[in-house]
């Protein structure tokens, strides 16, 4: 008697999301506990990683009152009255030692300013050159000034050993920004996790074969790989398994000497969908045998027992559906072995181009095209022929994600929008 998968479930969505996410904290734990765990990188090979070291301020930031616009250091008193007419007494360039600047000024004075330069302590304001004129050795100003106009506060930004930029974020253009700005030319950062991907089906072929009339080249694999890379794995592509239940069990215990092992195929009910019973076999512990969503449906996510509860994701064959369950379950697992800390789903809105009908029971995610500009957008479906269309997916720039209960969007209403 064939083994079966242990209490197999169909989740909802939201069901699915909770038991990833809840074992995404587990791995978590275990990855940044882990010895050796992390590495020691120079700056610009950082960006895209994983911060395992928080960033802190060296000291204040700023260090000292600084401008944030070209003009005149005043008292803000001084321009009760308006047009009010002060003394230029010196200017100040950003950059200039703090021992340089005017020892005194007094009521009735004003200094010139640059964007950037330290401001004098006896002015609390900066007026933008735009309201005044400038008459010789004096300055008309046309607008008031309240206190800390146009000033950054000594430290408002953060005190020195303050937390920048905490462990388990994802370093973009901002955080190496603020590494640089204190000093920081490396960084230590969680090692990147291989992700083993494992492509089943004997109508696969590699990519630079010449298919049969019934076959087709292996696209999955790629575009596991090109998602891989942007969640902070690094992929490890296994041979295409063969519908052949021991060449697919060796190829499995293969693929789970890698961190995580991501399969693509042979989840579904036909009679030579094989990946659940070899799973089993194999000694594993499914959290689910599948989804409610489309597409996407039978996706299969659990652990290995007996291989240092290694876990694996079935995903669908169908290439879309490849590429929509990697997103809302696999990616959470590759960020959690990156080290990165737990994040929620972004979903944006817009407006519906057109009346958009489907079935109910199901939570929907569609291809779709994200157009206009700020209160302006607009999104529409991309005609598609289902889930293994890749080339329509490929113009899409997002998915329209349809609640489970909704079976009418009208034109015009707002739609959850998850961009690519």
């Amino acid at each position: 008697m064939t083994p079966q998968p242990d209490s197999p479930s169909v989740l909802s969505f939201e069901e699915a999301r909770h038991v990833v996410q809840e074992q995404a904290g587990s791995i978590r734990l275990h990855t940044t506990e882990a010895a050796g765990a992390t590495e020691a990188v120079d700056l610009l090979a950082a960006a895209g990683r994983v911060l395992a070291d928080p960033v802190v301020a060296d000291r204040d930031i700023p260090p000292f009152p600084r401008s944030t616009r070209d003009g005149y250091a005043v008292r803000s008193g001084d321009l009760s009255q308006l047009p009010a007419t002060l003394e230029v007494i010196g200017e100040i360039r950003a950059g200039e030692n703090l021992n340089s600047l005017p020892a005194h000024v007094d009521p009735g004075q004003a200094v010139s300013i640059m964007t950037g330069a330290p401001v004098p302590a006896e002015t609390d304001a900066v007026v933008m050159v735009e309201y005044t004129s400038r008459l010789g050795s004096r300055i008309e100003i046309t607008r008031d000034a309240a206190t800390g106009d146009n000033v950054v506060a000594r430290g408002a930004e953060a005190r020195q050993g303050g937390l920048l930029v905490d462990r388990g974020v994802r370093l973009n253009d901002a955080a190496i920004a603020l590494a640089a700005s204190v000093g920081k030319s490396r960084l230590e950062v969680y090692k990147r996790p291989r992700i083993a991907v494992l492509t089943t089906g004997d109508e696969i072929v590699g990519v630079d074969a010449t298919p049969g009339r019934t076959q087709i080249r292996n696209s999955n694999s790629y575009s596991l790989a090109a998602q891989i890379f942007a969640a902070g794995g690094v992929p490890v592509l296994l041979p295409i398994a063969p519908d052949e239940s021991e060449k697919l069990g060796r190829l499995i215990e293969l693929g789970l000497q890698s961190d995580l092992l991501i399969l693509t195929g042979g989840v579904s009910m036909g009679r030579y969908d094989l990946v659940e019973q070899v799973l089993t076999e194999l000694g594993a512990e499914f959290f689910f045998t599948g989804a409610k969503i489309q597409p996407g449906r039978p996706v299969v996510f659990g652990r290995l027992r007996s291989a240092e509860h290694k876990y694996f994701l079935g995903l669908p064959g169908n290439p879309v559906s490849t590429m929509v369950t990697f997103e809302l379950f696999a990616r959470p697992i590759v960020e959690a072995l990156s080290g990165m800390s737990s994040r929620k789903l972004t979903f944006l809105h817009a407006r519906s181009a057109s009346e958009i009908r489907v079935k109910t029971g199901l939570r929907r995610f569609l291809p779709a095209i994200l157009s206009g500009e700020l209160e302006n957008s607009q999104v529409h479906l991309v005609a598609w022929q289902g889930s293994g269309d890749i080339a329509a997916t490929a113009r899409a720039n997002c998915y329209v994600v349809i609640p489970p209960d909704c079976e009418v969007v009208a034109a015009g209403e707002w739609v959850a929008v998850m961009v690519r």
